[in-house]
């Protein structure tokens, strides 16, 4: 057997997410179809984060073990071959050591969030951002993010039917740029830490758009982490402007030589 490393990137919409399901389409499920075109048997695949339904990914990895010792270039071209017309593909691959793994092995993961103000609704970019109406402030919303970045407590910001054994992470970055769009404004958010709770990206951005638009204080996002209760939360933005932009390993197998 030879394991291989696998950079994904897709678009979730007609999926239910990454993890494999019986009854629904799934990410996961494409992948092993594909692989299942080119050896029998292949063991499940593993992923650095199981996305929900309709998140999308820039950098998703995932390995597999292969009976054939494959080259990698050749096992993405077959890869890309039998995922069509699934919007799903391998942007890169690379054979790794056997104690690799996609989830475990990973030292830091990275979402990017992207929301769009304008009033006009969105047509080439629908599922891809979250649009709101209004207008939104970026300073603010930095003051904010700075709040949650370290190690904290994080139950405000993590879904009710989370499964994580405890709700304290530390975030590492929260970054939010502004950027022209067609008829109104981009907002990226940039945000990374080794693991995640259940929804957090997804209420971190929801909540800094309350304070984006003024209905909220930065300092009440302070007051909302430190409140521990998922009810202190602001609204959960919907799942179509986040994508899993990546992972982080030492050594990155998709480093050049």
């Amino acid at each position: 057997m030879s394991r291989y490393a696998l950079k994904i990137e897709y678009d979730g919409t007609p999926f239910s997410g990454w993890q494999r399901q019986a009854d629904r389409p799934s990410v996961q499920g494409a992948v092993e179809a594909a692989l299942a075109r080119l050896e029998r048997d292949i063991p499940s695949i593993a992923a650095a984060g199981r996305t929900d339904a309709g998140v999308h990914a820039l950098g998703q990895v995932a390995h597999c073990d292969m009976a054939r010792d494959w080259d990698p270039f050749r096992l993405s071209e077959a890869l890309n071959h039998h995922l069509k017309p699934a919007p799903v593909a391998v942007v890169a691959c690379a054979r790794v050591a056997d104690d690799f793994h996609a989830r475990f092995s990973a030292t830091d993961r990275r979402y990017l969030f992207r929301l769009v103000s304008r009033r006009a609704p969105m047509t080439l970019e629908r599922g891809r951002v979250w649009r709101v109406p209004h207008p939104l402030e970026l300073a603010p919303m930095q003051a904010a993010a700075r709040h949650l970045l370290g190690r904290h407590d994080f139950t405000t910001f993590r879904a009710s039917i989370c499964q994580a054994d405890s709700p304290v992470r530390t975030l590492d970055a929260l970054e939010i740029e502004e950027t022209g769009f067609p008829g109104g404004r981009e907002f990226r958010f940039h945000v990374r830490a080794r693991s995640f709770l259940h929804n957090q990206v997804r209420s971190f951005v929801g909540t800094l758009e309350r304070v984006g638009a003024g209905a909220w204080a930065p300092d009440d996002v302070k007051s909302a982490l430190e409140a521990r209760d998922r009810a202190a939360c602001g609204p959960v933005c919907p799942p179509g402007g986040l994508y899993l932009a990546g992972a982080g390993y030492d050594p990155d197998p998709f480093a050049g030589p």
